[in-house]
């Protein structure tokens, strides 16, 4: 990370310190060592979410960090819903402070607000982190069907799993890995395919916490194609980690499936966040393809069907959205995304899109609940 990125995150993090700070110790006037107190609480707090993010080196390993970490990406989650609810609280002052200008700016009125709303803010936020946090923990499987007359009839009723965004890394563990692995395999998908950001972090570090994946189960394979994480950094590292456990890379390419004598083509193109050698490729995907069969390509994000207007996809599977979540940040994502989830329509391409199996970021999640898409191929 460069200075000034560095500097501007300082600046961003101190000012929404201070903000917090002021609301919830300053506004309501408690104190002086109370305000010590939740100054020391806060800063500790905003050190451990740079945690998540490895700001501190690797000095301890991640099991030895993990808890922390957990606490600190928590708190990060939580401030949104803090954000939400002081700056009404602090409008509200704001108010009264001009109604009442001749009256001392109504002091009185303001610190009675702010004793009773910044406590209030604070349980309610805390509150729907802790909803977050169980519902993050358990995914579910959703079921989805989705029909084209170009499936030959051997490969009417495919079952294919769709797993994407599990983020595993400096908060989620090997544990995590291995109850979405299970939840995979007792469906007993044909086919399963894993949509990008497995992972958050350097292989080296965090490679051990994606182990679990060795043992997805499927009759025709498991395919899996890379996500915007995976571009980040240590992409080269990731992608052989990702070959050491078996999975097979759809770097901008497709493969034949059989089934009963007849065959559909699985293509998969890399991330949109990808440059070089790593950039997406649509052409290259589809160049052994059959126009006039079916075929199905895995992209990491759903706009990226934009790209296959004409070019005869019969269905991608995508991720990358994560249903939002956390409310109301699902209300941001059609800025970016043309869906959110579910079966939709995108340039003439339907496309699946999951919410995700984990969480960046904190594991937190609300209305937002992780799943696994069982996809249900038809020959309609």
């Amino acid at each position: 990370m460069s200075g000034w990125a560095l500097l501007v995150l300082a600046v961003v993090l101190g000012g929404f310190a201070f903000f917090l700070w002021h609301r919830v110790a300053v506004a309501p006037q408690w104190a002086t060592w109370v305000r010590w107190v939740l100054a020391a609480l806060i800063a500790a707090l905003i050190a451990l979410m740079l945690a998540s993010f490895d700001a501190w080196g690797g000095t301890f390993t991640p099991a030895q960090m993990r808890p922390w970490v957990w606490l600190g990406s928590a708190f990060m989650a939580s401030y949104l819903y803090l954000f939400l609810g002081l700056v009404p609280v602090w409008l509200a002052s704001v108010v009264i402070w001009f109604v009442r200008w001749r009256h001392d700016h109504g002091a009185i009125g303001r610190r009675r607000l702010n004793r009773f709303a910044a406590p209030l803010v604070v349980a309610v936020a805390v509150g729907a982190t802790g909803y977050g946090a169980w519902e993050a923990a358990n995914p579910t499987v959703t079921q989805v069907e989705a029909s084209s007359p170009d499936l030959p009839e051997e490969f009417d009723g495919l079952r294919v799993a769709l797993v994407s965004d599990l983020h595993a890394g400096a908060v989620r563990s090997a544990d995590f890995t291995r109850e979405a692995v299970d939840l995979v395999n007792a469906q007993e998908p044909d086919l399963v395919v894993i949509a990008g950001d497995l992972i958050d972090g350097k292989a080296d570090r965090y490679a051990p916490e994606i182990a679990p994946l060795a043992d997805l189960e499927a009759p025709l394979g498991v395919y899996a194609t890379t996500g915007n994480h995976e571009m980040y950094r240590d992409t080269a590292n990731w992608l052989r980690a990702f070959d050491a456990i078996g999975l097979q890379m759809l770097r901008n390419r497709s493969v034949p499936l059989e089934r009963d004598g007849a065959t559909i083509t699985l293509a998969g193109v890399h991330d949109l966040e990808g440059e070089g050698e790593w950039a997406p490729d649509v052409d290259a995907a589809l160049a052994g393809s059959d126009p006039a069969g079916y075929t199905m390509l895995v992209a990491h994000q759903p706009r990226q069907a934009f790209a296959l207007e004409g070019r005869d996809v019969d269905l991608q599977l995508s991720g990358h959205t994560h249903g939002g979540q956390m409310w109301p940040l699902n209300h941001l994502v059609p800025l970016q995304q043309p869906m959110l989830d579910g079966l939709a329509v995108v340039a003439g391409t339907p496309v699946v899109t999951s919410r995700g199996v984990g969480a960046w970021g904190p594991a937190i999640r609300v209305l937002a609940r992780p799943e696994v898409p069982i996809v249900t191929l038809r020959r309609s």
